[in-house]
């Protein structure tokens, strides 16, 4: 690793915010009712789940592999797999997430500051 170069770090991070965006989307989509996707008119969750974990396990690996294997990163940064990771996240945040963000339960389920014990108040 020692003949990386400061471009090599800088594709590498890219790596890495590419893996914590996919991260988010999938902890995201846990977070969301199962009929919110059917409501909001996208694909059910059941396919989001699995487009999203294998996006993440993606962009785990390739976040380690240059650490792991002394790959070079900007090799791995222009291969279809990482790019089509990042385009499913993306597409699950910038598309779905707006859509079923109004269906999620908020405040874990329990009544806050602003709601009674049967809804809103």
């Amino acid at each position: 690793m020692s003949d990386f170069n400061v471009l090599d770090y800088f594709f590498w991070l890219l790596l890495i915010i590419a893996f914590v965006m996919e991260a988010w989307a999938l902890i995201d989509s846990l977070t969301v009712p199962t009929g919110a996707f059917s409501a909001a008119s996208k694909q059910s969750k059941k396919l989001w789940m699995i487009i999203l974990i294998v996006a993440t396990v993606v962009g785990a690996a390739y976040a380690v592999a240059p650490a792991a294997l002394g790959a070079s990163p900007i090799a791995l940064l222009l291969g279809i797999l990482p790019v089509a990771a990042f385009i499913g996240a993306a597409v699950y945040l910038a598309d779905v997430r707006p859509a079923v963000g109004p269906y999620k339960k908020n405040n874990g389920g329990r009544g806050g500051s602003r709601s009674g014990p049967y809804g809103p108040w």
